[in-house]
């Protein structure tokens, strides 16, 4: 394991919380190619993800959802259904993996967190999310992100 696998943060208690590890959004396209156990999750509210639009392919499951933007406290249980209740973990090796998505990389790597100190192994987050950061006249998709990458997505 690598340096930035065990990348470490301090939480409240100040006991140390591992972070996801990190994937460009061509990356996680690769890795979902390359790997099609691979469960890629956009994790952003229910109207980015109808909306806004969302990678093809993935699963929605919000982190923080309307109506009151809170965190969701079944969070980590709908990702071991998709992982159909750790099936899908060999007994000898890791769970399949799991990316996750957001609109910009941060609400990923909290919830990335969440999955770890659960207990699931392989987690990944996408760096710079669907619509990557704001620009100069604050819009998104014009730095970065799964989007602007031109890598594949839909829209309701």
């Amino acid at each position: 394991m690598t340096t930035t696998d065990q990348q470490a943060t301090t939480t409240d208690n100040h006991s140390p919380a591992r972070s996801p590890k990190e994937l460009s959004p061509h990356a996680a396209y690769a890795l979902l190619q390359e790997r099609p156990q691979a469960v890629l999750v956009d994790i952003r509210s229910t109207m980015e993800y109808l909306f806004v639009g969302h990678p093809k392919g993935a699963v929605h499951v919000p982190w923080i959802d309307e109506p009151d933007w809170t965190v969701n406290p079944e969070f980590v249980t709908e990702i071991r259904k998709l992982l159909l209740g750790g099936a899908t973990c060999a007994p000898e090796g890791p769970c399949a993996p799991v990316v996750l998505i957001c609109r910009s990389g941060k609400r990923s790597l909290e919830a990335g967190k969440a999955l770890l100190a659960a207990g699931l192994g392989n987690v990944y987050h996408v760096d710079e999310g669907f619509e990557g950061d704001l620009d100069e006249d604050h819009h998104r998709s014009t730095l970065g992100g799964w989007r602007f990458h031109g890598l594949p997505w839909e829209q309701c």
